[in-house]
């Protein structure tokens, strides 16, 4: 058996129902930020500007349209673990780049979010979509 199996086998049985609910409000809040750099995409790209992604333009388009693919996925647990980890190099970068602003003491709630969200991120790329999720339906009923 390999280990992603592995995983799967112990996720699905060590997964409390609870965590569904921590999974949606997850997908909330990175469908909310998507929605809000769709938004005003001028605050993303001044917050681009001042990083060393200054040069990658494409970037003000990547990430809020991943953010509201991933929370969609996410939402409704559909291929769950793969939403996640198009998620965690993007809040890994955003959480980099708040460590690193110079008014750190201005971002300590911007710091805090996105801790939590990477540490989020990380937990359901290991215990996936649970119990109440797309990816549980369809391993139950295939066709």
């Amino acid at each position: 058996m390999g280990t992603l199996q592995q995983l799967e086998n112990w996720s699905i049985t060590h997964h409390p129902k609870w965590l569904v609910v921590l999974r949606i409000a997850l997908g909330f809040s990175l469908l909310l930020k998507g929605i809000s750099f769709i938004s005003n995409d001028a605050t993303l790209q001044n917050i681009l500007q001042q990083s060393i992604f200054s040069s990658q333009n494409w970037l003000v388009t990547l990430i809020p349209w991943a953010h509201l693919l991933g929370g969609i996925l996410i939402i409704v647990g559909l291929f769950t673990r793969w939403a996640v980890l198009l998620q965690i190099p993007i809040l890994a970068g955003a959480f980099l780049l708040v460590l690193s602003q110079k008014s750190f003491m201005g971002s300590q709630s911007e710091l805090g979010l996105s801790l939590m969200i990477l540490v989020l991120l990380f937990v359901f790329f290991i215990e996936g979509g649970g119990p109440i999720s797309l990816d549980d339906y369809f391993r139950r009923n295939p066709k």
